[in-house]
Formats: C-alpha cells, structure tokens, sequence
C-alpha cells in the first residue's frame, strides 16, 4: 500500500516444500503443508545474514511458525548498537500500522454489539469531517474515503523532523488532513491514509466509552492473551526494549530513535508489541477466533474484514484493516527506526513476523520487506513476499519532496 503507505499483507495458497534429510532423497511434502528442516534452517540463516550484511541492518527477528511443525525463530544482531545487547523475540517493539489491525479489530466490536454500522456515513457517529455526510465507516476502514493523509502535509513533517518528542492530540491530526481538499470522492478508488484510523480511533472512544488505550486492552488485547502489547499514551516503551535508529533528522545522521513519541500516529500506528505477542496475534486476527476457542468477531463481521478489494498495485489486496499480498494476510508497519511485517499464509497454516531495528534507507528499500522476501523465497517461493515499489512504506521522506514517501504508520 503505498507511500508511507502501506500494510503489506497476503492472502492464502497452498504451499510445498521438500523435506530435504541429509543424505536422503527428498520426499514431497502434503500439499498446503511446509517444512523447515536443518538444512532449510540453514539456508535461512545465510541469507537473511547476508541481507542484513548488505542493508547495514543493525538487528534482525524472523519467525516462521507452521501450524503443527517445529518453528523457525531467529533473532540476528544487536538491540542496542551501543551496549550491543543482542535482539530478542521478548523485546518491545514499536509496530507502526500493525496497529490498525488492532484498532479496527474494536469498530468491528462495536459493529457486533450493534452500535456501528459498516454503510452508515461517518457523520452518523462524529461531527466535523468534511464531507462526513458521504463518507461510511466502512470506506474509512478500508481506506477508500478520498481524505488527505496528514502524514503527507509538508509543514507536519518538517515540524515532525525538528522536534520528534512532540506530543500530538488526534484532533491536530485532524485538523491538519482537514486543511487540505479530499484526494478523491469517497470510494473512487483505494489511498492509504493515517487520516482515516485516526477518526476510527475517535469512533472507537466515543461509542465504546472508553479511551482507545482502555478499550483495546480490556477488548482486543486481554481476550487474545497479549500480555506485551500495548498502545502507549506518551513516548513509553517497556524495557527490554529494540532500539529502533533512523536518518529521518534534520541532518541526515542515523540516531536512535526509541524515545521518540509515536503520538503522531496514535491510533494508525503508536502501538508496542513483541515478536512472541504477533505471532499469537496473527492468526487470531486473521481467523477472527481467540486462543480460547471463543470468537474475537462474529463470521459475518470476520468475512467482511477478509473481503479483499483491489488496491491498484499488482497482487495487493486491502479489506478492513488489513492487506493480502500473494497469499499473506496481515499488516506491515513502519515507524521512524521501526519496521514490522505481521502475516498468515492461511492454507499453509504458516505465521511470519518480522521485526528490523531500522529504516535508514540505502539502496534496498523497506527493510521489513527485504527480509521478507529473503525468508518467502527459501521457504514458501510459490508465494513471495514481493510489496511492489509504489506500495511500499518508507519512514525517511523529505518534506520538500511531496512525491517522496512519506514517515508512515
């Protein structure tokens, strides 16, 4: 999805892969089943270490879970380039739009407790959108409401950039997406903006009757058994914790940017998490069932969320707070130091996280991305992770280059 812009996620498949035993003949695996044997595990290690050697990539997580099968759960690099404390799967993380998995997860709450309606206009539920009276719910949640993105406002970024610590309030967010004219009519077409999860976490607030913090912990998070993941109300971050380093600076020099307040995000992409708590999170939210066996949403309200609709860019696929990307089905998320893909390939019963400790930008693109591609490659290369260029998220614009993709959640 694009310009800072987007979730990247696929959507189901069936998958083969060889069993390779040393010495041995390999045998075929059961169709929509994978297998990550020693030497598959080993063939990983290489690459995914030479990506990172390539990209000057501080610190790596991968974990690959097959329903059933032994996992494949690295961590490569260090946490904190000045102590030099290694990586870890238990480490918080800051998971940019990986949050909206979340927030969207509790509108389409309230959808079942009957307080919101998917078709209903915006304007039914909060005052002050421009052209609310038009603009449903549902084109909010799948990112067809024409609305400026106010991360692609130049003065916001530039005023980003100068003070990172800032404390931003919804409203700014708001106010400054509704200085500019809309994009598009609501639902001529699909444009990832933060504009829009921001006025869903402020639906959220108002009809749940709770702040979005509270409510999405006693909903979302406590039902799915997350005990790491959070969404911050300042610049907080629960040790142990992933330094995250970034060039998005006046200057151009790489800092850490940890303590950074993701404030400007909020409900599109201020949210902590660990690579443990994601892939419990995962196929949760992509079966719409709890660990329990009890259901996060109704089935209705769960198909609609997986009803995929096409986003313009090749093999990408956006439902309600949520992407497919050749058969991965999930969200990615980018914050300044950040990066995180969280993803099912449901006929293969086969979970991906990913989390990069950086965005600094050389000549391989989004991070995230590259590894994912490094890791779908080896191990299910009938599906690759392959977000095209134009849809990929990037947490180092520039402001006076508008076309430049811009810091996104």
């Amino acid at each position: 999805m694009g310009r800072y812009r987007t979730p990247t996620v696929l959507a189901a498949a069936s998958l083969l892969l060889t069993a390779l035993c040393a010495g041995q003949a390999p045998a075929a695996a059961p169709p929509g089943r994978v297998d990550i044997d020693p030497v598959i595990a080993e063939q990983l290690d290489d690459a995914i270490t030479a990506a990172m050697r390539k990209a000057a990539i501080p610190g790596v997580g991968v974990g690959m879970w097959i329903d059933g099968e032994d996992p494949y759960v690295r961590t490569f690099g260090t946490a904190d380039k000045a102590t030099g404390v290694p990586i870890k799967t238990d480490m918080h993380t800051r998971i940019g739009s990986v949050t909206k998995t979340f927030t969207i997860t509790a509108v389409l709450q309230l959808v079942d407790d009957g307080k919101v309606r998917l078709d209903a206009p915006i304007s039914t539920y909060l005052d002050g959108v421009p052209g609310g009276e038009k603009i449903t719910v549902r084109q909010l949640a799948d990112m067809r409401s024409g609305l400026y993105d106010y991360t692609d406002d130049p003065r916001m970024l530039a005023g980003y950039k100068a003070d990172p610590h800032r404390a931003w309030t919804p409203q700014e967010l708001l106010d400054i997406a509704f200085a500019h004219p809309a994009d598009f009519p609501p639902g001529a077409r699909w444009e990832y903006s933060n504009t829009n999860t921001v006025l869903l976490g402020l639906l959220v607030e108002k009809l749940g009757g709770q702040p979005l913090h509270t409510y999405l912990e006693q909903h979302v998070i406590e039902p799915a058994g997350l005990d790491a993941t959070s969404l911050p109300t300042g610049a907080e971050i629960a040790a142990p914790y992933v330094h995250g380093y970034t060039n998005f600076t006046p200057d151009g020099a790489t800092v850490d940017a940890s303590t950074w307040n993701p404030s400007w995000a909020w409900a599109a992409g201020a949210m902590i998490s660990t690579m443990d708590d994601l892939h419990s999170w995962v196929p949760t939210l992509v079966s719409g069932k709890l660990p329990d066996g009890d259901r996060l949403l109704e089935p209705g309200t769960q198909a609609q969320r997986l009803r995929m609709l096409p986003t313009g860019h090749p093999d990408v696929g956006y439902g309600l707070g949520i992407a497919e990307l050749d058969g991965w089905i999930g969200h990615n998320g980018e914050l300044p130091g950040y990066e995180t893909v969280a993803v099912r390939l449901p006929q293969a019963r086969a979970t991906m996280v990913i989390v990069v400790n950086s965005d600094v930008d050389g000549k391989f693109g989004n991070l995230s991305s590259l590894i994912a591609n490094t890791v779908t490659k080896i191990v299910t290369p009938d599906h690759v992770w392959a977000l095209p260029a134009a849809a990929q998220p990037n947490a180092v614009p520039e402001p006076s280059a508008p076309s430049t993709p811009k810091p996104g959640s």
